[in-house]
């Protein structure tokens, strides 16, 4: 899912640098906007029919006009604080969070610690965590020390009172209390009722910034190996969090803990809390030689039990998909969690927040409007889709999170695929081209907590679309696939080292392609000059990136014809008139250009 900025919008011509944003100090504070998500088991096929659609002569739909697409935000100061990897971030490594805390629903407030284990990677006597200033810092220990600290905003610098050195490891306690201030669509932290009006809390934050409920080193480059949660809360409720459930505590004060264990790295925004009046029932994806079982825990409201049993039978046909494409699960020890949530959903780790009403499509609507997402719960099968793209590869800055949303999307296709064939995954996916704006880049500027553009969903997997059709080899696609997700899970990683590895595994240098689509608004448009001679047609790339090279299919879709455009005047022979030559548009996302 993304976040939505009512940051103000400017340019991209026009943004401002990151030193510039810094210098703009008086700015007024912006708050994080809306959280909004992008609007609006089955038996593996092996059908391969592909490029049997062109483009038709009617006009195609305008797409909607997003906040975020119209223009880049002005970076604030928070923006620049957060988005920084700055030299108190650079000089330690995360190695563990141990998150303790207390949620009173009558005063809506969490008070609590968090441990924070860090190994130094150079000698110094600060460093950057991040906690938001409507938030209370108690206490800061390193053992028994109290340590001075500095707030600026969201940031925390934290001083010590002797040199930490490099290499070593140190643990520091931070002691916070006081009252999330509920923030956007999906409120960063709530405090509702459910229909029947009963407690219910939950967290969202992405965007927003883990840091405006609980106090972490809050961005995105760097991840704790492990971490533990304990939730205390009053007696009858429940508690759902992230990773596997260790241990429920009657803690004698009419309040109980419950204890969650995290044995993988994990992002900040994915922790989460999801505290009601849940019900608990389980399954089990079975194992075959190469797996273990994998337990399924699905939580939701007593009332919505009945119409979770059956709706939540996707989720096997869901794993079984991805892991047919990508291998294992990747949480495996954590185990597999659907969590009923007021909102529509959130792809947090190993406890996916769910609230798409129990109805197939998006809030029960066709998502890409061309007959195929009725048949699947969109929420299921998109949020599900970021354990492996979002969750195990993480992107190592927002402005690259096309890594999250642009791939998470075209594993719906690839679900599509597994269930009901190629041709309707063809289909699906090029259902989304109403969604795309093509306005500004879909990587945005590094280092300042960016709001990429919308277009990073659903240009982004068509553009892996493409890059499909660019491999022309199916086998060879899906082995590089597999071994892509393989070789980046649990890392962290920019848009350059996608691309590099493309390169290096397809032998192709595919720089310019990724380019095209990922830092310029347009997309490439095949410009095609019928008449210059008889029987002949020329054809070249108008594009942004001078050596963009590639081939794209061209002819009628019962005998479709490889052309290899560069930016340079190319001619072929053919016996189609201007009406009759198509491009396979379904396949390559591209505009054409007849004259």
């Amino acid at each position: 899912m993304h976040f939505f900025s009512s940051r103000p919008l400017l340019c991209s011509l026009l943004l401002a640098s990151p030193l510039a944003a810094i210098q703009l100090a008086a700015l007024p504070l912006h708050a994080q906007a809306t959280a909004q998500p992008p609007s609006p088991s089955g038996t593996q096929t092996t059908q391969q029919a592909a490029g049997q659609t062109t483009p038709s002569a009617s006009t195609p739909p305008k797409p909607k006009i997003r906040p975020n697409d119209a223009g880049a935000p002005i970076p604030t100061r928070p923006d620049i604080l957060r988005g920084a990897y700055g030299p108190y971030r650079a000089n330690n490594d995360l190695l563990y969070y141990h998150l303790d805390i207390r949620v009173d629903p009558d005063t809506q407030t969490v008070t609590g610690k968090n441990t924070i284990r860090f190994s130094m990677l150079q000698d110094g006597t600060r460093i950057q965590l991040d906690l938001r200033d409507t938030l209370s810092i108690d206490k800061i220990l390193l053992g028994d020390t109290p340590l001075k600290y500095t707030r600026d905003t969201g940031a925390v610098f934290i001083d010590f009172p002797q040199t930490l050195h490099s290499g070593q490891t140190y643990s520091i306690d931070f002691f916070y209390s006081g009252h999330p201030e509920e923030t956007g669509r999906f409120g960063g932290m709530t405090f509702k009722k459910d229909p029947a009006g009963r407690v219910w809390i939950n967290t969202a934050c992405e965007g927003t910034g883990a840091s405006m409920w609980w106090p972490n080193k809050d961005q995105w480059r760097d991840e704790v190996d492990s971490m533990d949660i304990s939730v205390a809360i009053p007696n009858g409720l429940v508690d759902v969090s992230n990773g596997k459930f260790v241990a429920r505590t009657d803690l004698g004060d009419g309040y109980t803990r419950w204890d969650w264990h995290v044995s993988y790295p994990i992002n900040n925004y994915d922790v989460a809390l999801n505290i009601g009046n849940y019900v608990h029932f389980d399954d089990k994806l079975n194992g075959d030689d190469k797996l273990d079982p994998l337990p399924l825990d699905f939580y939701v409201l007593p009332e919505d039990l009945d119409k979770a049993k059956v709706q939540f039978s996707q989720a096997k046909g869901m794993l079984e998909a991805y892991q047919h494409y990508f291998g294992e699960y990747p949480f495996a020890k954590d185990g597999y969690k659907l969590v009923e949530v007021p909102y529509a959903g959130m792809e947090h780790q190993s406890a996916v927040a769910y609230g798409n009403l129990f109805q197939n499509g998006y809030l029960g609507r066709d998502w890409t409007g061309v007959g195929i997402s009725p048949r699947f719960d969109f929420i299921i099968i998109h949020e599900s889709g970021h354990e492996w793209f979002g969750n195990s590869i993480t992107a190592a800055d927002s402005s690259d999170m096309w890594i999250h949303e642009g791939w998470t999307t075209y594993l719906e296709g690839l679900y599509v695929e597994y269930r009901w064939g190629k041709s309707d995954a063809i289909k699906y996916l090029n259902g989304l081209k109403p969604k795309i704006v093509n306005m500004r880049p879909i990587v945005a500027e590094r280092g300042v907590n960016a709001d990429p553009t919308e277009d990073q969903y659903f240009k982004g997997a068509l553009m892996i679309n493409t890059l499909r059709s660019v491999i022309d080899d199916d086998p060879k696609w899906l082995v590089l696939l597999h071994d892509f997700y393989q070789h980046f899970k649990y890392q962290n990683i920019m848009t350059e080292d996608v691309v590099a590895w493309w390169n290096q595994h397809t032998g192709q240098n595919l720089t310019p392609i990724f380019d095209q689509y990922l830092r310029h608004e347009h997309i490439p448009r095949l410009e095609l000059l019928f008449g210059e001679a008889p029987g002949t047609v020329m054809y070249k790339w108008a594009v942004d990136e001078d050596k963009f090279a590639m081939p794209v299919r061209v002819g009628t879709p019962d005998h479709w014809q490889i052309i290899h455009p560069t930016t340079k005047w190319q001619t072929m022979q053919t016996q189609l008139s201007k009406d009759d030559f198509q491009v396979a548009t379904d396949l390559y996302y591209v505009d054409v250009n007849k004259q």
